[in-house]
């Protein structure tokens, strides 16, 4: 719940103006899902079985939320192709894993699955194995022991058919030595480039050559398809004006989540230990005790003498360095005299002694993290959350209405936009482009407006749910079907574009004539090489992406070695390489890290390898067309 007072203190404000404007087109990220597809059809086949749409919707759901809980895609982005194909493939290779365990008698006992799951530290409670925990943990996912155990086992069955193939990567010493000095080499660098736009003004295209062109390619050159459509939302934003919270509310919801609230405020603290060491005397505490007092004196009187103090006196090597410095934390990480002391604390407030087991503290809070947690500071924000949640609440409530009634009343928007208080909303001409941007790349949503149905018949799509809380059918109001480019209106931009490949040709002419001879040992005049720089494989110093793969390309065996590549935009790049020599690593570890990074990445080659043999030797196929999200006009 904390995460939802988070995100009403960044943005509850905005969600409640959203209600009091019209909601911005572009704002809306389409949820993808796979229209007019029951949940048993098959997005793909593995020999005799089936992949149902449904296990290849939850698949994509789960790799989805992963991500966005990691932080490492907007919770608002449509699904991305490459993580469909991953999703799916997935689940391809689950099944060949599933067939090979079958076909090869592959075997996980009763006695090893007990073992197995028995070790799982999610069941782990005072190092020993808790049916408690197990069997709360399987009731919160929903799961029974029968399920569950059955995945398990299922796993290690896949496991024990890939266990094998993994063993296979290993690597010698002597081929890690090799593999490592190549990863360590450092060659000294110039580049020298023969632009393609430099050749522009030597090309000459002919009428002819632009006709030619023209009619080779007309079914490229077209005006796009465009469509005007209205559309109606409903959304949980647009409800907030209609619910209402007292401060009752307010109040019990911050009773209850105190404890939660108080738990993800974070604090910089800074501490001089004076330490009195294990089982200490008497006379050794107050020993300790007074050095501390005088400390404690001297800052009083001085409070920016603090860091000087620490790093001086401290005997806490680790952040008597950082002047005292412990860093950002939340509650739990101190022992509780000193939690409790950072966490009384204000902002640059000194404390007096403070006792632990390992000495005498003197801290000083730097720095508040995350929320104030005093009521009236966080009062507004949880009214904003409270009354977004109400609203979600009647959101859920309403949308089932919402889509049957854009359903039934297809031939128009405007029964439910009255019935549900909200206004049909207009757009200009759109290209599938155009809607694309509009809609945040959602391919989906397009391919729908789009579709042979929505063209023809004019009647409102189903009511899709855009993220989240949010629910928007429209309706095609107007239609231009693709039409042909005249040659006038593409005439110019062909000649550029024929130029631009004409003078490529001839920078790439001139670049393999140059490299020819610079490895002939001969002169080549007009080329202006570069300042030489010694690069290794993770310090460009300045080269482009494509510079150093070509330097660590080069053949070194013959010093000084030239090479050459052709870019079609660019022109040709030349790339000399006057030494190349093996930075020693003084780190064995490094070295076995890196011995064993190999392995791990060869391990996954020959599972690559297997499981596409496995591919090869079963019948694969996939519907692509289900897959892409593809409608009948595709």
């Amino acid at each position: 719940m904390l995460d939802s007072i988070r995100s009403v203190a960044q943005g509850w404000v905005g969600k409640a103006l959203l209600a009091l404007i019209t909601i911005p087109f572009a704002l809306f990220g389409i949820d993808s899902y796979l229209s007019s597809a029951g949940s048993n059809v098959a997005i793909a086949k593995v020999g005799k079985n089936n992949i149902s749409i449904q296990a290849y919707d939850n698949a994509l759901k789960n790799i989805r939320n992963r991500l966005q809980s990691e932080g490492k895609i907007d919770p608002a982005a449509p699904d991305l192709p490459e993580m469909k194909s991953f999703a799916l493939n997935q689940l391809i290779n689950d099944q060949l894993l599933d067939d090979e365990v079958k076909h090869a008698n592959f075997a996980i006992s009763d006695m090893q699955l007990t073992t197995y799951i028995t070790g799982m530290p999610e069941f782990q409670k005072d190092g020993k194995f808790s049916q408690e925990l197990y069997d709360q943990t399987l009731t919160d996912a929903k799961l029974t022991p029968n399920k569950f155990e059955a995945r398990i086992r299922a796993d290690l069955l896949a496991q024990q058919a890939q266990d094998n193939f993994a063993k296979l990567g290993f690597i010698s010493n002597a081929r890690a030595e090799q593999a490592n000095q190549l990863t360590n080499q450092q060659r000294v660098v110039a580049v020298a480039e023969i632009k393609t736009k430099d050749f522009v003004d030597q090309v000459k295209i002919e009428p002819a050559q632009v006709k030619a062109y023209y009619d080779q390619h007309k079914a490229k050159l077209m005006h796009p398809e465009q469509v005007k459509i209205e559309f109606l939302l409903l959304s949980a934003a647009q409800l907030i004006t209609g619910v209402g919270v007292d401060d009752a509310e307010v109040r019990k919801f911050y009773d209850d989540n105190i404890d939660n609230i108080k738990a993800k405020e974070q604090r910089r603290a800074s501490h001089i230990l004076i330490g009195f060491g294990v089982n200490p005397t008497p006379e050794k505490k107050a020993e300790a005790k007074a050095k501390a007092e005088g400390l404690l004196a001297e800052i009083k009187k001085a409070p920016k003498t603090f860091e000087a103090l620490a790093v001086k006196n401290s005997q806490d090597d680790e952040s008597a360095s950082k002047g005292g410095d412990l860093g950002v934390q939340g509650r739990g990480y101190f022992t509780p005299p000193v939690e409790k002391a950072i966490y009384d604390l204000k902002v640059n407030e000194v404390s007096n002694l403070v006792e632990s087991e390992y000495g005498y503290h003197i801290i000083k809070v730097t720095e508040v993290i995350g929320e104030n947690t005093d009521f009236e500071t966080l009062k507004p924000q949880i009214k904003g959350d409270l009354m977004f949640k109400k609203a979600q609440d009647e959101f859920i409530k309403q949308a089932e209405g919402f889509s049957e009634l854009v359903y039934t009343q297809s031939n128009s928007l405007a029964p439910a936009a009255k019935a549900f208080g909200s206004e049909v909303q207009k757009s200009d001409w759109l290209t599938r482009e155009s809607a694309a941007k509009f809609f945040k790349d959602n391919s989906k949503f397009v391919d729908l407006i789009f579709s042979a149905e929505s063209l023809k018949d004019r009647r409102n799509t189903a009511a899709m749910e855009v993220s989240p809380n949010n629910l928007v059918s429209a309706r095609v109001v107007d239609y231009k079907p693709a039409t042909q480019k005249s040659f006038d209106e593409v005439k110019e931009g062909i000649e550029a574009l024929l130029k631009l490949e004409a003078a490529a040709k001839l920078a790439s002419t001139k670049g393999e004539a140059a490299l020819k001879d610079l490895r002939a040992g001969k002169p080549v005049a007009d080329l202006q090489w570069t300042s030489e720089v010694a690069v290794d494989r993770k310090n460009a110093e300045g080269l482009t992406e494509l510079a150093m793969t070509q330097a660590f390309k080069t053949d070194v065996s013959k010093l000084p070695a030239y090479s050459g590549l052709a870019d079609k935009q660019q022109g040709y790049l030349l790339v000399k390489v006057l030494e190349a020599k093996t930075l020693k690593s003084e780190d064995p570890a490094a070295e076995k890290l890196a011995q064993n990074e190999l392995e791990t990445a060869l391990n996954s080659e020959y599972l690559a390898a297997y499981k596409q043999s496995l591919r090869e030797k079963a019948k694969v196929t996939v519907n692509e067309k289900l897959l892409l999200g593809s409608t009948e006009n595709n």
